[in-house]
């Protein structure tokens, strides 16, 4: 595939930069734990790196600061006049008190992501409380009932793509599973120069407007002589009818991200030191607005220990895959006196993030070159592989029909106990054998790296249900005839490389479920849009349009189904609660606060209703939330009373 490395001239800029102190400025605003250092060194005896355990008071202040970078000028918002924020360092079993005082000329809010606490202390403007005022102080008060790695941002706007984010560590009152020497936060994030509402703006008036890796002409002459005629000029045709190109993975790229470590930018080069031997701890947190993140250490296995702050049994991989406000913390133990990259690539490979583990200050590995950018699939479009007519994918509204028989409709799966595969339609994949002209198939977009259509569905998940008549409105163009389970999927880009790739499907809590209850009550969302007027929403509704919330009775035992209908991935985030995903683990399914959906998946999760309040309910790239892609859940307090 051709395309343009508009990375090449900013990583250069940015070395160049570097070498002439213009970057100063800039980093002046990192805080500590952005700076080159041994990180914490745990004791033997406790698992609290930073302090004795206790209550915590913090003051968080907000401001606007100005910051220059080759010539050029630009507004950030800052926490305690750094970008990333402050660590919030808290203790499971005892109170924390963090009083947000806000210094800006506009209404300002901080949500403490994935913490478990009374709803009024949740900070989202709107639903829990009115915004800090300018001038005006909050003071979030709570119990700290968890421990865990998370962080912390604005909920207002899309302040949080100028600077307004944080992590937060939360040491455990009981001995963990596993032991380190030391402890670094990893905070990966997304820098923009321009004003997010332009970017927003460009967005709305051109939904691809940052991609740069169109398909070409030439590239069109390629497929037909790789594939044919009629093939090629379908798979032009079913693109073209969804407004999308193969080639959009990402709503907003290198071209004008920045992607950072801990504050700093890959030339910045963020390092950990360790000595040969030590274990060390990597608290990954995806602050980004937009970006997934590729996470490897080239030569450095990582053995996973926890997800979204929660424990899990130990799975030794060498890359995984980090939606946006997601949070994994990984074990490494480098042996050799010697550095070590950290990379984290864009999913759409358009830049990156990276930092370095050495043993002494100024040492640098090599960094690993960008992969080639992956393209969409026919299984990302949801389509039925069984058929290969293009009618797989369904356009809703007045778009052309491009399915040649409704699909059957769908059972609710009410009867769906957890990810057990003998409870799902694993038949539906059967239909394989009667395929004409695959073997010419091999080279078109989006399957050079499949060898073959046989390998592609070896490699995509099992159907587990079709979808129903509903199209969801003007605010959705396109449906996913076929739902699949992808769990065991690694991703975006990482479904052929030669290492060990984490998955979903491999997280196993260390303890059983507490509620074992069959669900409830069962609820089923879809997440739908309109790429090309860049519309998001649920159930094709945006939120200004949906005149009640999702209720939870309180106490009960409920599942939530979502269903991706578009052809990209979301971050899907419940706050208050912990969401289980439903994995084929039995009794050992892991917690999420945010779960990552894919293209045309269908995914399966529990959730005890046991915390009172208004609840956001949210995709977490920004600009989808912005543009509706938010719901709230309710929690009926013991009285079933609706006030809260």
């Amino acid at each position: 595939m051709h395309h343009l490395n508009y990375n090449k001239d900013r990583r250069g800029l940015l070395q160049a930069m570097a070498s002439a102190g213009l970057l100063a400025s800039f980093d002046a605003l990192l805080p500590g734990y952005a700076q080159t250092s041994g990180g914490h060194l745990a004791t033997p005896t406790s698992d609290v790196p930073g302090g004795r355990p206790g209550p915590v008071t913090m003051d968080i202040a907000i401001r606007r600061e100005g910051i220059k970078i080759a010539g050029g000028q630009a507004s950030a918002t800052t926490l305690n006049r750094t970008i990333p924020g402050p660590i919030v360092e808290l203790w499971e079993g005892h109170d924390a008190v963090l009083r947000v005082r806000n210094y800006l000329e506009e209404s300002s809010s901080i949500h403490w992501h994935g913490i478990l606490l009374p709803f009024q202390m949740d900070g989202v403007p709107g639903v829990t409380f009115p915004g800090i005022a300018p001038g005006e102080t909050f003071e979030a008060r709570f119990p700290v009932r968890q421990y865990g790695t998370y962080w912390y941002h604005s909920h207002t706007g899309l302040q949080e793509q100028t600077g307004l984010y944080g992590p937060i560590v939360i040491h455990p009152k009981d001995p963990q599973p596993f032991s380190y020497d030391r402890d670094y936060v990893v905070q990966l994030s997304d820098w923009t120069f321009e004003d997010p509402y332009r970017v927003m703006a460009k967005l709305k008036n051109m939904s691809d407007y940052y991609n740069f890796n169109q398909r070409t002409v030439g590239e069109f002459a390629e497929d037909i002589q790789a594939a044919g005629v009629g093939p090629t000029l379908r798979d032009r045709m079913a693109w073209g009818n969804m407004r999308m190109a193969p080639t959009d993975i990402a709503d907003i790229t290198g071209h004008t991200y920045t992607y950072l470590m801990n504050g700093r930018h890959p030339a910045g080069n963020w390092t950990g030191l360790f000595k040969p031997g030590e274990r060390v701890r990597l608290r990954f947190i995806n602050s980004g607005a937009m970006s997934f993140f590729n996470v490897r250490i080239p030569g450095l296995p990582m053995t996973v220990v926890q997800a979204d702050g929660q424990n899990v049994e130990p799975v030794e991989t060498d890359e995984f895959q980090i939606g946006v406000a997601e949070t994994y913390d990984v074990i490494v133990e480098p042996q050799a006196d010697q550095a070590y990259t950290i990379m984290a690539e864009s999913m759409d490979r358009s830049g990156y993030a990276r930092g370095t583990l050495a043993p002494r200050a100024g040492m640098t590995a090599a960094v690993p070159p960008l992969r080639e950018p992956p393209v969409r699939t026919m299984i990302d479009m949801g389509m039925d592989m069984s058929a290969m007519d293009m009618g797989g994918m369904q356009m809703s509204g007045d778009k052309m029909a491009m399915t040649e028989s409704k699909p059957d409709g769908m059972k609710s799966m009410q009867q769906h106990k957890g990810h057990d595969m003998g409870a799902m339609q694993k038949s539906a994949d059967s239909g394989m054998a009667g395929m004409q002209g695959m073997d010419n198939m091999k080279g078109m977009k989006g399957m050079e790296n499949m060898q073959g259509i046989g390998s592609m569905m070896e490699a995509a998940g099992p159907i587990v249900a079709r979808h129903g008549p509903d199209q969801h409105g003007p605010g959705n163009i396109t449906v996913a005839d076929v739902q699949r389970d992808r769990l065991a999927e690694p991703g975006t880009g990482l479904e052929n490389v030669s290492h060990r790739v984490l998955t979903y499907s491999q997280l196993r809590n260390v303890k059983p479920m507490a509620d074992t209850r069959e669900p409830s009550h069962t609820f089923e969302l879809h997440l739908t849009g309109n790429m090309e007027r860049y519309m998001w929403s649920f159930d094709g509704k945006e939120f200004h349009e949906v005149t009640s919330p999702i209720d939870f009775p309180y106490g009960e035992r409920v599942r939530l189904i979502l269903v991706n209908d578009t052809m990209m991935e979301h971050p899907i985030h419940l706050h208050g609660m912990f969401m289980e995903l439903e994995n084929g683990q039995g009794d050992r399914l892991p917690f999420k606060h945010t779960i990552n959906v894919k293209a045309a998946e269908r995914v399966s999760l529990l959730i005890t209703a046991d915390e009172p309040g208004r609840w956001a309910f949210h995709c977490h790239l920004l600009y989808h939330m912005e543009m509706g892609m938010f719901r709230v859940v309710r929690v009926m307090d013991q009285s079933g009373a609706k006030n809260v």
